[in-house]
C-alpha cells in the first residue's frame, strides 16, 4: 500500500515494496495545464520575425527606444497578469483562470495582427501579456498541486517544454510565413502583410488551450480550500490509483491542515521580518530574476536580427533561429528525463557554470566585431573569420545550458517551494518579478547593443556567475518531498 511517507533516496515515496503508480490521467492533465506555457513561448518569440517589418511599417527605424518598447511591452502586461493571477486562482479556481488567459490571448492575437499604428499595437501586445502572465502562474501551480511527488519534477518540467515548443513553433511559423510571402513585410493572404499573420495565427493555440482546459479537473488543493473534500479525494485517487481509500483520506486531511487558517489567503501572507517578505518568497523572486538576467530571451526575441548582424541573410537568420529553437526543445527533453533523478539544486549549479562560460565566449566573440554599412546605408556589424561560427556555437551551447537546467527547473521550484496556503500568491509575485526582469533585459538590449554587444553579453555573463553563488547559498533541494512538507 502506498503511504504519504517522505520520499526515499530515489525521490519516490515508498511503503514496503510497493512503488507509487502514476496514472495516465496525471500526465494528461499536466500536459493540458502546460499548454498555457505554449502560449507563453509562442508570444515570446512570435515578435522575433516581425521586428524589422514593424520598424519599417510604423517608421521606427530611427526610434530604437520606441521599437524596443513595442517588442517588450507585452512583458509589462505579463507582470500585471502574473500579479493578479494568484489571488484570482485562489478565488475562482485554477481552471476558470486558464480560460480567462486563453480568451485574452485570442483577442490580442487578432488585434495585434490588425494594428494600424504603433500605439495600437502596444495596447494589444500588453493585453496579450496579461493573458500570458496569468498562464505563466497557473500552469506550474496547477501541475505542482495535482502531480504525485515522485514525478512532480518531470511533470513540472512540462511547463518549460511547452514554452520551448511554443518558441519553436513561433519561429517556424514566422519563417514559413516570411518564406512564402517573400519577406515579413510583403503582402500575404487577404492583402495583409506576413508579419500580421505571424500574430493572427496565435488564435489557434489559444482556442486549443481553452477547449482542453474545460476537460481537466480542478486542483485538489483548491477543492480542499473550498471545503469540497470528497471531490478533492476523487481527483487525488484518479491521478494516483495506488492510493488506498485510507491514504486518500489521510492526504486530504494533511492538505486541509496545511491550509487551515482564520483568514482567506492574500498577498499579505507573503510579508515577513526580513526586507518585508518571507525568506522563501525572496528565494522565488531571485530565482525568477536570475533566470531572465542571463539574457536568454535576447536570443529568442532578437535572434533573427542578431544573426543578420553577424552576416547572415534574412532567410539564413530565420533558419538559424529555428535551429536554435529546436535545440531548445531537445535540451528540455533531457531536463525532463533527469530532473527527478539528479535533483533541482545540482542542475541549477551546473547550468550556471555552463551559461557563464558560453556567455563569456559570446562576449569575447563580439569584441572582434567590425562595423559595416549595407548598400541601403544601414549600419551593422560583422564577425570576421572564425568568430562568426564561434559565436553561433556559443549561442547554441548557451541555450543548451539554460534549457537543461534554469529553464525548466526554476518553474518546477516555483511550483513546489511555497507552502500550500501561500503558493498561488507567492508564485504570482515571483512570476511578476520574472516578467519585469524579462522586460528590463529586452528593452535595454538594443541600447546596450548600440554601445557594444560585448558590453551586453558581458553583463549577462556576470549575472550567470552570480546565479551560481545564489543557488549555492540559498536554494534547498526539494526532490521527492510532498508539498505539505514545504515551509515559509
Amino acid at each position: 500500500m502506498t503511504t504519504d511517507s517522505p520520499a526515499g533516496p530515489g525521490g519516490s515515496s515508498v511503503s514496503g515494496t510497493t512503488q507509487p503508480k502514476t496514472t495516465t490521467k496525471a500526465i494528461l492533465v499536466s500536459i493540458v495545464a502546460a499548454v498555457g506555457g505554449f502560449l507563453f513561448g509562442f508570444d515570446s518569440s512570435v515578435i522575433n520575425g516581425a521586428v524589422d517589418a514593424l520598424k519599417t511599417n510604423f517608421e521606427l527605424t530611427n526610434s530604437p527606444l520606441l521599437s524596443g518598447f513595442a517588442v517588450a511591452c507585452a512583458l509589462l502586461g505579463s507582470a500585471a497578469g502574473a500579479w493578479f493571477a494568484g489571488p484570482a486562482a485562489d478565488r475562482y479556481g485554477r481552471v476558470r483562470v486558464m480560460l480567462i488567459a486563453a480568451a485574452l490571448f485570442a483577442i490580442s492575437s487578432i488585434g495585434s495582427g490588425l494594428a494600424f499604428a504603433v500605439w495600437d499595437l502596444i495596447i494589444w501586445r500588453i493585453l496579450a501579456g496579461v493573458g500570458i502572465g496569468i498562464a505563466s502562474v497557473i500552469a506550474p501551480a496547477y501541475i505542482a498541486e495535482i502531480a504525485p511527488a515522485h514525478i512532480r519534477g518531470r511533470l513540472g518540467s512540462l511547463q518549460q517544454m511547452a514554452i520551448v515548443l511554443g518558441i519553436f513553433v513561433a519561429l517556424l511559423s514566422d519563417a514559413l510565413l516570411a518564406g512564402v510571402a517573400g519577406g515579413a513585410a510583403n503582402q500575404f493572404w487577404f492583402g495583409l502583410e506576413a508579419w500580421r499573420w505571424m500574430f493572427i495565427v496565435g488564435i489557434i493555440p489559444s482556442a486549443i488551450y481553452a477547449i482542453l482546459a474545460l476537460r481537466i479537473p480542478e486542483s485538489p488543493r483548491y477543492l480542499v480550500a473550498k471545503g469540497e473534500l470528497d471531490k478533492a479525494g476523487q481527483v487525488l485517487q484518479s491521478v494516483e490509483e495506488s492510493r488506498s481509500p485510507e491514504s486518500v483520506r489521510r492526504k486530504v486531511a494533511e492538505i486541509e491542515d496545511s491550509l487551515r487558517r482564520d483568514v482567506k489567503p492574500s498577498l499579505r501572507d507573503l510579508t515577513g521580518e526580513r526586507f518585508g517578505l518571507k525568506p522563501i518568497v525572496w528565494v522565488g523572486i531571485l530565482l525568477s530574476v536570475f533566470q531572465q538576467f542571463v539574457g536568454i530571451n535576447v536570443i529568442f526575441y532578437y535572434s533573427t536580427t542578431l544573426w543578420q548582424a553577424v552576416g547572415f541573410s534574412e532567410s539564413q537568420s530565420f533558419l538559424a533561429s529555428v535551429i536554435n529553437g529546436l535545440i531548445n526543445v531537445l535540451s528540455t527533453v533531457v531536463a525532463i528525463l533527469i530532473v527527478d533523478k539528479v535533483g533541482r539544486r545540482p542542475m541549477l549549479l551546473g547550468g550556471s557554470l555552463g551559461m557563464t562560460v558560453t556567455l563569456l565566449v559570446m562576449a569575447i566573440s563580439f569584441s572582434q566585431a567590425v562595423p559595416t554599412v549595407s548598400e541601403s546605408g544601414k549600419a551593422s556589424v560583422q564577425l570576421p573569420g572564425v568568430w562568426g561560427p564561434i559565436a553561433l556555437v556559443a549561442a547554441n551551447l548557451f541555450v543548451v545550458s539554460f534549457a537543461i537546467t534554469w529553464g525548466p527547473v526554476v518553474w518546477v521550484l516555483l511550483g513546489e517551494i511555497f507552502p500550500n496556503y501561500l503558493r498561488a500568491a507567492a508564485l504570482a509575485v515571483a512570476a511578476a518579478a520574472q516578467w519585469i526582469a524579462n522586460f528590463l533585459i529586452t528593452v535595454t538590449f538594443q541600447s546596450l547593443a548600440d554601445v557594444s554587444l560585448t558590453l551586453a553579453y558581458g553583463l549577462y555573463t556576470a549575472f550567470a556567475a552570480l546565479s551560481f553563488i545564489f543557488v549555492y547559498r540559498a536554494v534547498s533541494e526539494t526532490k521527492g518531498k510532498e508539498l505539505e512538507e514545504m515551509v515559509a
